[in-house]
């Protein structure tokens, strides 16, 4: 499942200033939420938006572990809260913002088909890893190019 952030950490990384260190570091706050928010919408991200939201997210998640382990067992069944839909609602959510962008619709598609022709000949797991190999299309050097096209046309830091 967390093969997700490889693609996402390669998609994100020419938009992070700094030396390789420094945009390593940064591309340790890479999360779902931060990193689709961040998305400008033409394959170049916004770095502090995507920090900034981390930074909230992070304080938000280790907080709710808290409560959780301290008063967890006062709430009862969580099942009945209907709290199983939330984890599909919010990578639906995710999906749409991103289907913006014809090349993002064919790398959907690709992966899609991918993994619909892998399930029933490989073990679970192995078909949304595989497929996720579709994001790649998007690391071409003409895709690349077009990106540091539109920072340099902005005027933003490599």
């Amino acid at each position: 499942m967390n093969s997700r952030f490889l693609p996402m950490s390669a998609a994100v990384g020419p938009s992070f200033s700094g030396g390789p260190l420094k945009r390593a570091a940064k591309g340790q706050t890479v999360v779902d939420a931060s990193w689709a928010m961040s998305s400008r919408g033409d394959g170049t991200f916004d770095e502090h938006l995507l920090i900034g939201a981390s930074a909230i997210a992070y304080a938000s998640w280790v907080s709710g572990t808290v409560v959780g382990a301290i008063w967890g067992d006062k709430l009862g069944d969580p099942s009945s809260f209907g709290l199983d839909a939330i984890f599909p609602a919010f990578f639906f959510g995710l999906l749409l913002n991103e289907l913006r962008s014809g090349r993002a619709r064919g790398v959907a598609a690709l992966g899609t088909a991918i993994a619909l022709v892998l399930v029933p000949l490989t073990p679970p797991g192995v078909p949304v890893l595989v497929a996720s190999l579709a994001s790649l299309v998007g690391l071409t050097k003409r895709a690349r190019a077009e990106v540091l096209e539109r920072q340099e046309a902005e005027g933003a830091p490599r």
